[in-house]
């Protein structure tokens, strides 16, 4: 629990909440995931629920609000469900699009296990959502070594009030995550819970040698070693993973090429796209090379590497950052099938 030992405060829906609770944790656990026994504990004791008390589910036409104080009782338990349901729930939703949510349990498992923190460890978190994550991490380390960092203070003050009703204080930093958090470097690992076009230089240099830096890029999620103050390198996870874009210093340009504009070949780029083989279109792993290599291969060129490279999973992908360069690669990063990933500028 919370470093100062501090606990919840009184939750009407405690007994309910915690054999959901469970239910999720024999979910996850049966799928191969909290094989650590300090992470189980932790999600079988960080009460998620306090931390959604109002989400959003997809509806035809837009999305559907659920939350802990509808007057009617058979809604209010169908909101409890949901609060512990192995999906993603949106939590912020602005001109009809979701800004802020709250990951998929189980794929925080597998997030959290690949972190391989230890006792000790400082941990920056970039993207606090609703601070459902930044709890675990504060239940398996103590408040005082976690960190976490978000753009907008509406996201940041309901995380706050969140923590502190499920008993945690960690340090909840408003600001933009491409940036770290230089006051409280450094980290001996981060991670990041919302996507971007490419890593961050300040989390490189914010981050310790030896030090791990997890974080979504394209349609998964990068395991990087710090070998230096500007060298970081890694591989990609197997697991598909799919996450809103970070926003701030990489505002507008997550899904282009530095100075392109918003709509700059996009029509050539999906008359190209549509005209690939079938086989390729319904193919996750084309999907995931697709989405990598946006801007530098385009989609005839991807295909054709996917195809000779005998259609490649994502752990044969990496990435390599060196100074102000960066680039994604197969096998091998040297090798012959590489190219740069877009920065956030």
């Amino acid at each position: 629990m919370s470093g100062d030992g501090t606990g919840p405060q009184s939750d009407p829906y405690a007994a309910g909440a915690a054999t959901a609770r469970a239910g999720l944790v024999r979910l996850i656990t049966r799928g191969g995931g909290l094989t650590d026994p300090r992470w189980r504990a932790a999600f079988a004791e960080v009460p998620r629920h306090l931390f959604v008390p109002v989400y959003y589910v997809g509806v035809v036409g837009g999305y559907e609000r659920r939350a802990a104080d509808h007057p009617d009782p058979e809604r209010r338990e169908e909101w409890l469900r949901g609060a512990y349901a192995d999906s993603a729930l949106a939590t912020h939703v602005r001109d009809g699009e979701p800004v802020s949510s709250s990951s998929q349990p189980s794929l925080m498992a597998t997030m959290l296990d690949e972190l391989r923190v230890e006792d000790g460890h400082e941990v920056l978190e970039v993207g606090a959502g609703t601070g459902y994550n930044a709890a675990l991490l504060s239940h398996r380390l103590g408040d005082a070594r976690v960190t976490t960092v978000d753009l907008d203070e509406d996201i940041t003050g309901p995380a706050r009030e969140h923590l502190a009703a499920a008993g945690y204080r960690p340090r909840v930093i408003t600001g933009d995550g491409a940036r770290g958090c230089p006051e409280r470097a450094p980290f001996d690992r981060i991670m990041a819970t919302c996507r971007l076009p490419s890593v961050p230089p300040a989390w490189v240099a914010q981050c310790r040698t030896g030090g791990l830096i997890l974080t979504p890029l394209a349609t998964g999620l990068v395991l990087l070693r710090v070998t230096g103050p500007e060298h970081a390198e890694g591989r990609f996870l197997s697991t598909p993973a799919y996450f809103l874009r970070l926003r701030g210093a990489v505002e507008g340009s997550a899904d282009r090429p530095r100075g392109a504009r918003a709509d700059d070949g996009h029509d050539r780029a999906q008359a190209a796209t549509a005209a690939l083989p079938t086989e390729a279109l319904r193919d996750e792993r084309f999907h995931f090379l697709r989405t990598l290599s946006a801007g530098t291969l385009d989609p005839e060129a991807a295909y054709e590497l996917w195809r000779v490279a005998h259609r490649p999973h994502r752990e044969r992908f990496g990435v390599t950052v060196a100074g102000d360069r960066q680039w994604a690669w197969l096998d091998a990063p040297d090798g012959p099938h590489r190219w740069p990933l877009s920065g956030p500028g």
